[in-house]
C-alpha cells in the first residue's frame, strides 16, 4: 500500500469522524449534558442556600444532588437520565479532543488537551453516577475525597509541593474563570444571532454572574489545599461543600454564601441556555 493511500485513507478516516461528532445525535448528547450539569448546579446553589439559612442536613456536591434527586417520588428516571446526560458530555468532549471543534481555534492542541481534560472529568462523574443509579451507593463526597487525596498525596516524597502546585492550579482555575465570565468570554461558545435582544441580555446576566459564583468556589478550594499542604494537614482540604460553607465563616457572613449560592443556580440555568442556543 502505497504512503498517499494511507494518507487518503487517514483523512477520509478523520472526516468520518469530524462528521459523526458534528452529527444531529452527538449534538443532542451535548444538549442533554448541558441540560443535566445545570440542573445539577442548580440542586447544589439550592442546598448552599439552605445551608446558609441553618439547614446543613444535606451535602452542597454532587452527591448531595444525587441524593436529593433520588428522593424525589421519579429519582430512579431521573438518575438514569443524569446518568446519560453526563455519558453524553464525556462523549461530547472526546469528539472534540480527537476531531476539533467548530469554533474559531477548535483545532488548536490546546483546545483539544482542554476537552480531553473535560471528557475524562464528564467520565469519572458518569461512572460515579451510574453506580449510584444501579445501587452500589453513593460517590465519595467532594469533602472525604479531597482530604483522602491530599492525605495520600502528602506521604509520598514531593508531595507537598505537588499538592501546593495543585492548589495554585485551582485558584488560577477560578480566577480565569471568573475573569472569562466578567469579559463574557462564553458569549462565543453561543448562537446569540439567533436571539432576541431581552433574551441575550439575559443569558448574558446568568453567565456572567454564574461564571464569577463558579470561579470564586475553584479558588476557595484552592486556597485551602495550598494551606492543607503548608501545614501538612490534609483535613484542611476542602471540596465544594466545605469550601462553600467556608464562605459563611468570613466576615460577610451567610450572606456571602446566599450570593455564591444564587450564582451557582444562575450558573445552572445559563447551562441551560447553552443547551438551547450552543453553537455547534
Amino acid at each position: 500500500m502505497s504512503i498517499s493511500t494511507v494518507r487518503r485513507k487517514g483523512r477520509s478516516a478523520s472526516s468520518a469522524g469530524r462528521r459523526t461528532a458534528d452529527s444531529p445525535f452527538m449534538r443532542g448528547l451535548a444538549r442533554l449534558g448541558l441540560v443535566v450539569r445545570g440542573v445539577m448546579y442548580v440542586i447544589i446553589g439550592w442546598l448552599a442556600v439552605r445551608i446558609a439559612f441553618g439547614d446543613s442536613s444535606q451535602q452542597a456536591d454532587r452527591t448531595g444532588a444525587l441524593h436529593t434527586v433520588a428522593g424525589t417520588s421519579v429519582g430512579g428516571v431521573l438518575l438514569w437520565l443524569l446518568v446519560a446526560g453526563f455519558i453524553g458530555l464525556a462523549l461530547w468532549r472526546l469528539s472534540e479532543a480527537l476531531y476539533g471543534s467548530p469554533q474559531a481555534g477548535g483545532r488548536k492542541a490546546s483546545t483539544r488537551l482542554k476537552a480531553l481534560a473535560r471528557a475524562i472529568i464528564y467520565g469519572f462523574v458518569a461512572y460515579g453516577t451510574l453506580k449510584y443509579a444501579l445501587g452500589a451507593g453513593a460517590p465519595q463526597s467532594s469533602n472525604q475525597q479531597s482530604v483522602d487525596l491530599t492525605a495520600t498525596a502528602l506521604k509520598e516524597p514531593g508531595g507537598r509541593a505537588l499538592v501546593v502546585i495543585l492548589g495554585l492550579a485551582l485558584i488560577a482555575m477560578g480566577v480565569y474563570m471568573a475573569w472569562q465570565a466578567w469579559r463574557r468570554e462564553f458569549r462565543k461558545q453561543l448562537q446569540t444571532g439567533r436571539m432576541r435582544a431581552r433574551t441575550r441580555r439575559v443569558v448574558e446576566w446568568l453567565g456572567v454572574v454564574g461564571g464569577i459564583a463558579r470561579g470564586v468556589v475553584f479558588t476557595t478550594a484552592g486556597i485551602f489545599l495550598v494551606v492543607a499542604a503548608a501545614k501538612s494537614q490534609p483535613q484542611q482540604a476542602k471540596g465544594i461543600d466545605s469550601s462553600l460553607r467556608a464562605l459563611a465563616a468570613t466576615p460577610a457572613g451567610p450572606l456571602l454564601l446566599v450570593l455564591v449560592a444564587i450564582g451557582l443556580i444562575m450558573f445552572g440555568v445559563y447551562s441551560c441556555c447553552q443547551a438551547r442556543w450552543f453553537r455547534a
